[in-house]
């Protein structure tokens, strides 16, 4: 989890309090790390970590929406930041579907 905190404090997010979250809790067979936090200036915020070799796809950017959906969900309340951090390539139009939906996109350092 340091590395995560580490990212985003590279990018000026500072996070109050970062929780990880299980995929399963969300009913997802997805291999990705889920942490949710309240930021400094009290808005709550996701962060979605992905390590893979293969390419982030379309359809991966919309599950990643529909995992947002369920955590606002189960936490009731309005998540408005979104990061994902990855060290996989980025299908263009999966990049411009997260960009167009609010999502900031922050590769991972090798």
């Amino acid at each position: 989890m340091k590395e995560i905190v580490e990212v985003l404090a590279r990018k000026g997010v500072v996070c109050r309090r970062l929780e990880r979250v299980e995929p399963r809790e969300l009913a997802s067979r997805k291999r990705v790390e889920i942490y949710h936090g309240v930021m400094a200036n009290d808005y709550y915020c996701m962060a979605l970590v992905l390590r893979k070799k293969s390419r982030i796809l379309k359809k991966d950017a919309e599950e990643f929406m529909e995992l947002h959906r369920r955590l606002e969900e189960r936490m009731d309340a309005n998540i408005k930041r979104r990061y994902l951090l990855f060290d996989a390539p980025l299908c263009s139009q999966a990049a411009d579907r997260l960009r167009e939906k609010g999502w900031r996109l922050l590769p991972l350092p090798a």
